[in-house]
């Protein structure tokens, strides 16, 4: 395998996998889902489809217990409730701290069980989705472009300089991603991106308000509200 790419079964990885399919080719990619501990199982069926849709081979992670303690409003078990507002109006009541969903060090941790599976299969590169809209404000982190070299960085020297990480899109806003996805002819009626588990997106958390925003202003309806 030449590439993987983590995968959510979201808008931004599955432009990501897109993108690696195109230049590597369906049979050197590996798509890597991971499970958290996320309130449902939406995101981790729709990577299912998309995998199968793209040919590329696929593996499943669980670190649930990992985000155990955490009282993050994403996960089973947390007695905070999903914002039904957007990114920006929750960052105006956190006085500078993350968002409620923003999950502790998950791409962190992510990146690094990525590595050593990488190692293993013999992949060369780490694709993964961050964005500039998710950096904004301190919302996520562990989106930014000095969290995503820091971790290149050790990733690179602590694999003996076998395995580099690549985030096309950290410097991208959805808008932009979004614009080059359709170019690519992603299906994205088969992704999944609300922080919420039912059988059609509720629209007003933030995530869904994001993700309506980026169609939008690339002049198209969301596929998945058809």
């Amino acid at each position: 395998m030449e590439a993987m790419v983590l995968f959510s079964g979201g808008v931004d990885s599955t432009t990501c996998l897109a993108q690696a399919v195109k230049k590597h080719g369906a049979s050197q990619v590996l798509a890597l889902s991971i499970y958290y501990g996320q309130r449902h199982q939406k995101e981790i069926e729709c990577a299912e489809k998309l995998v199968n849709y793209y040919g590329v081979k696929w593996q499943t992670l669980d670190l649930s217990r990992i985000f155990a303690d955490s009282n993050c409003s994403l996960l089973q078990g947390s007695t905070e409730e999903i914002p039904k507002e957007s990114y920006s109006e929750q960052l105006s009541e956190t006085d500078g701290a993350p968002v409620s969903t923003y999950v502790p060090f998950r791409n962190g941790l992510f990146l690094a069980s990525a590595a050593s599976i990488a190692l293993s299969h013999g992949c060369k590169v780490i694709y993964y989705g961050p964005h500039a809209d998710d950096a904004a404000g301190n919302a996520y982190p562990d989106c930014s472009t000095v969290f995503n070299n820091a971790m290149a960085a050790a990733i690179y020297e602590g694999s003996g300089r076998q395995v580099q990480v690549e985030a096309p899109f950290v410097e991208m806003t959805k808008k932009d991603i979004v614009k080059l996805g359709l170019e690519l002819n992603v299906p994205y009626e088969l992704t999944w991106s609300c922080y919420e588990g039912g059988d059609t997106p509720c629209g007003t958390c933030g995530t869904c308000i994001d993700r309506a925003e980026a169609f939008r202003a690339n002049g198209v309806t969301d596929p998945i509200e058809k």
